[in-house]
């Protein structure tokens, strides 16, 4: 066989191409057209669930809403630019994003404890695109009856909104735990005015009928043996971080030291528009960052994308989320 038949030529290849373009096509008749499914809809997960040690933690997600942002929400004291740059640079939307709002149940074998509660009634998102904490308990094996504790990283409606459903408390065999200095900036009636008055006014909302079922903890105080709360003011007076240990294990959960999974770390420095003391909200993130950094600890994120839990990289100055693939699964 010589080179030619083994290889077309391109004219010949070119004239083969243009015979089959030119050529009638003959198709059998078809008398119905049918598609091959009816079309799902977009479908999320809506908890997933590991173990650190000999704990059994759940996430389940209270939110999927996109909202605007994240300027100003974060980076108000840099400018527009700079945000949707950054946005620009990691192949993210420059106006708009989608936090997570992730409530986290830990089994520790004794307590059942639950770490915020999302949205609720009257939360920040509301229902129906927030506030699906109460129905997506059952999904994930899970009743509010057998929840023994509930821990509030801070008082805003998107972490007390779910304390309540239907004028009743959703956790009615539970004690509540919240930092001491964080109950006492929002409990009191005729405190505060303006926006910050709103946001009070949903904490009282949600707490007054529980009341006398609070423990005030402070830094260093435990939860139940293996979580421990760590002082991480600045977001709220007595915003609180915790330490969750269990066999040789640890995960860190920061609450709200970051609602951006790209801005807040590369950006500690910007400030937050829900952070009430906003220079030591950013002091509070650098701290944290740098130790989750040093350490290589696994960190539990309320607001980071959902599952809403990863690792943070320091990169130069800045700081850098990676978002767990499996190495909480081992």
């Amino acid at each position: 066989m010589s080179i030619d038949e083994r290889y077309p030529s391109r004219r010949r290849l070119l004239t083969t191409a243009a015979a089959l373009v030119t050529a009638p096509v003959v198709l059998p008749l078809a008398t119905h057209v049918h598609a091959a499914a009816a079309k799902l809809g977009p479908r999320q997960p809506r908890h997933w669930r590991y173990r650190i040690g000999a704990f059994e933690m759940t996430v389940i997600s209270d939110s999927e809403a996109f909202i605007d942002g994240p300027y100003p929400i974060i980076g108000a004291n840099g400018t527009e630019a700079e945000v949707k740059t950054l946005m620009r640079d990691n192949l993210l939307p420059e106006a708009r994003y989608q936090p997570g709002f992730s409530p986290t149940v830990i089994n520790t074998g004794r307590d059942l404890v639950l770490f915020d509660t999302g949205n609720g009634e009257n939360g920040f998102v509301p229902r129906p695109a927030g506030g699906w904490l109460a129905s997506e308990l059952a999904p994930a094996g899970l009743r509010a009856e057998d929840i023994t504790v509930v821990v509030l990283s801070h008082g805003h409606p998107d972490h007390v909104g779910g304390l309540m459903e239907g004028g009743k408390p959703l956790f009615p065999n539970a004690r509540y735990a919240i930092g001491a200095t964080e109950y006492d900036f929002w409990a009191p009636e005729g405190k505060h005015t303006g926006e910050i008055e709103k946001l009070a006014a949903v904490f009282r909302a949600n707490t007054r009928s529980i009341s006398d079922r609070f423990t005030f903890l402070k830094a260093g105080d435990d939860v139940v043996p293996g979580i421990r709360a760590v002082e991480a003011s600045g977001h709220t007076p007595g915003h609180l971080n915790f330490l969750i240990e269990s066999e040789g294990r640890a995960i860190y959960f920061w609450g709200d030291c970051a609602h951006h999974q790209v801005a807040s770390l590369a950006r500690p420095d910007w400030h937050c528009v829900f952070d009430i003391d906003k220079e030591q909200g950013a002091t509070t993130r650098k701290r944290v960052y740098e130790m989750l950094a040093t350490e290589r600890l696994p960190v539990i994120g309320y607001h980071m994308p959902f599952p809403s839990i990863g690792y943070v990289e320091r990169q130069g100055t800045a700081y850098r989320w990676l978002a767990h693939t499996y190495q909480l699964n081992l």
